[in-house]
């Protein structure tokens, strides 16, 4: 009885604790902040009448008409688009009872901007029809899509984030071969895609504001029926409520409201995340309450970080994306947030992964290492030329494709060995480098290196700032996760974070403008055009040396899964060994990041390979998942160099867009 009074009496004291901030205030003082800010930006060669007056009217001053076709335009559609998404995601989680649902999350947001590059490429005439409805066409098939791979664990919190994340990235990829076939089209989408605000007249305000005064209409008179799904299924379809017709209507509204922001103004991250979250642990429980204050709180909050962004000085003030600003902003606050979630029993276990034990694990070893074989000769041997296809190709032919076939080899060696590793430690088959954030995290050092240290970037250089990196980025998911016992969808959504974070500053890198981002495109691509022989055979002895250091670990490998009390009582150091495994994953992560960019899910698709045909021992499947890193990324590079010839895919982006479609199909099963 006793602990009962102390813990309500906790709680009345936590709750007084919170009373004086409330959505209100802190809406106050974000307008003050707002407020002092407009004062302060505004045109010093005009009066304060005058700076107000230009609002509606633009005087024969150059200062006076700036201010009317570009600041005040650029003011207001800030205000309303960040309005729209925060409606669009205060509708997501109360329609799917999720707290991380957004437009960026759930992939909507970069659904409708893909379809919006391949109007722009194949179909312009389209645009002209109606930018919001081909944006709202690709965010409801990204949503249909996140829909179909959760929807056989009734849309659990962990696996609906999953999927939008492996569908963000999916999309991320077919953007990236867009622009790399088509530069001169989509150049200037680029900019405008990581969420510019940048107006030149009242024509985006005139746009927004009246279809997003209907799809808020809507929203409130849907008040009502949302609040019953507060209730469960059962009790709410008691009431008499159609839950279809409710959910796919709401989702309808989100999607439209995220398909008008994005066709005018590009991806602006995570506002539709920060707004309704922010109230609601602010007290905001009711939803008419949440979407008023979750509305307004979304305005300002763009608004606010749209006007910080102009004081940058220089030109980068104009090119800077307000979108990627607050995307960059918003992933702190997932970091935030995940360990406030309550997640359910909504895990995926490691039994859920296909296969059964082989009783002859020689013989499939064997098989691969002939199918490694065959993919070596594919690569080296066929391919395209100007006469068409041939065999047996020149001596400068076969020492061209040489460095590229090795060094893809080498490089999927490296992820698959890093996949199995993590799979194995987190007991999660959705694990990989890729998921967990490492990549992303290893990425970030290579774009710092390259625009910090120019000149100093040799290959040993940057092997070795991509493994600080990737170690800085290991100890982050371990901090965040050491009270929770590293739950492995807690993990895994601390990746989500982190790959949103490395996205916000990709986007700052290839908007500047700067000729280095020519270079970073290329790099994150996972292209293998500019590698040389010896750098592939140093890949090569990297990846075979890696693989023997880390076979003396096995036992760990297989103790590590059942538990950390069941490995520690088997004699297993858990911590250190857990410390070192990850050094190891690190290192092979940084290193194959170098080669072939941040992104292409061989980590993940690998040890799935290895383990569906029957390699389960930890010794014998990180064997075979190296045989199939090596295999998958060879006839990545070499499909890559066929499907679109004399064009080219990059071997990264190529092992994506297979990865990425296996990803899916084991959410799928899950």
């Amino acid at each position: 009885m006793s602990e009962s009074v102390v813990s309500s009496t906790g709680r009345v004291a936590r709750r007084g604790r919170r009373r004086w901030l409330t959505p209100g205030r802190l809406c106050g003082v974000l307008g003050l902040l707002v407020l002092a800010l407009v004062v302060t930006g505004q045109s010093p060669e005009l009066s304060g009448w005058e700076n107000v007056r230009s609002l509606w009217q633009a005087g024969e001053a150059p200062a006076s008409q700036l201010m009317h076709y570009a600041w005040w335009p650029r003011f207001f559609v800030a205000v309303l688009a960040g309005a729209g998404l925060a409606v669009a995601g205060v509708l997501m989680q109360q329609v799917l009872r999720n707290p991380l649902a957004a437009p960026t999350t759930l992939g909507v947001a970069t659904g409708a901007n893909v379809a919006m590059a391949l109007a722009l490429v194949f179909t312009p005439a389209l645009m002209a029809w109606g930018r919001e409805w081909v944006a709202m066409a690709g965010g409801a098939v990204a949503m249909g899509v996140v829909f179909m791979l959760a929807w056989r664990r009734q849309l659990a919190p962990t696996v609906v984030v999953l999927a939008g994340l492996v569908v963000n990235l999916y999309l991320s990829a077919v953007a990236t071969v867009l622009l790399i076939l088509n530069p001169e089209t989509l150049t200037g989408l680029l900019v405008w895609g990581a969420g510019s605000l940048t107006q030149n007249s009242w024509d985006g305000v005139a746009f927004l504001w009246p279809r997003l005064l209907v799809g808020g209409a809507v929203a409130v008179a849907l008040l009502r029926p949302l609040a019953i799904l507060e209730l469960d299924d059962a009790n709410a379809r008691s009431l008499g409520v159609s839950l279809r017709n409710l959910r796919l209507g709401s989702l309808g509204v989100a999607v439209f409201l995220t398909a008008v922001v994005v066709s005018a103004v590009g991806v602006v991250g995570f506002i539709g995340l920060a707004a309704p979250a922010i109230v609601r642990i602010l007290g905001a429980r009711q939803v008419g309450h949440r979407l008023g204050w979750g509305a307004l709180l979304g305005a300002l909050l763009l608004l606010l970080t749209d006007l910080l962004v102009q004081r940058v000085p220089g030109i980068f003030a104009t090119l800077l994306p307000t979108g990627a600003t607050t995307a960059a902003l918003g992933a702190p606050l997932l970091l935030w947030l995940i360990p406030r979630l309550k997640l359910g029993s909504d895990k995926p276990h490691e039994h859920a992964m296909p296969g059964s034990r082989h009783t002859r694990p020689g013989q499939l070893l064997t098989m691969l290492a002939v199918l490694c074989g065959v993919s070596l000769l594919l690569a080296l041997m066929v391919g395209q030329g100007m006469s068409g296809w041939h065999v047996l190709p020149s001596a400068d032919v076969l020492e061209w494709r040489l460095p590229r076939t090795l060094a893809a080899a080498g490089a999927g060696i490296m992820l698959a060995i890093a996949g199995t590793i993590l799979q194995r430690i987190t007991g999660n088959p959705m694990a990989s480098p890729e998921v967990l954030g490492i990549s992303a995290g290893t990425a970030m050092g290579f774009i710092g290196a390259i625009y910090l240290l120019p000149g100093t970037t040799s290959t040993l250089t940057m092997i070795g700032i991509g493994t600080v990196s990737a170690l800085a980025t290991v100890g982050l998911v371990v901090l965040l996760n050491r009270r929770s016992g590293f739950v492995p969808e807690r993990v895994l959504l601390t990746g989500v974070a982190i790959t949103a974070l490395f996205e916000a500053v990709k986007t700052f890198v290839l908007s500047g403008g700067d000729p280095r981002g020519r270079e970073v495109i290329a790099w994150m691509s996972g292209s293998t055009y500019f590698v040389e022989l010896w750098t592939a055979v140093a890949a090569i002895i990297l990846a075979g040396i890696l693989l023997i250091v880390t076979r003396p670990f096995a036992r760990w490998l297989d103790m590590l899964p059942l538990g950390a009390p069941t490995a520690g009582s088997l004699g297993v150091a858990v911590s250190r060994g857990r410390l070192v495994l990850l050094g190891l994953a690190a290192l092979m992560t940084a290193a194959a990041t170098l080669i072939i960019g941040p992104l292409s899910f061989v980590g993940l698709l690998a040890p799935h390979l290895a383990r569906m045909i029957g390699l389960h021992h930890a010794r014998i499947h990180m064997l075979g998942a190296a045989l199939c890193g090596a295999a998958l990324m060879m006839l990545a590079d070499w499909a890559g160099r066929q499907v679109l010839f004399p064009g080219e895919i990059p071997a990264g982006i190529m092992a994506s867009l297979v990865g990425g479609a296996y990803f899916m199909w084991g959410l799928r099963r899950l």
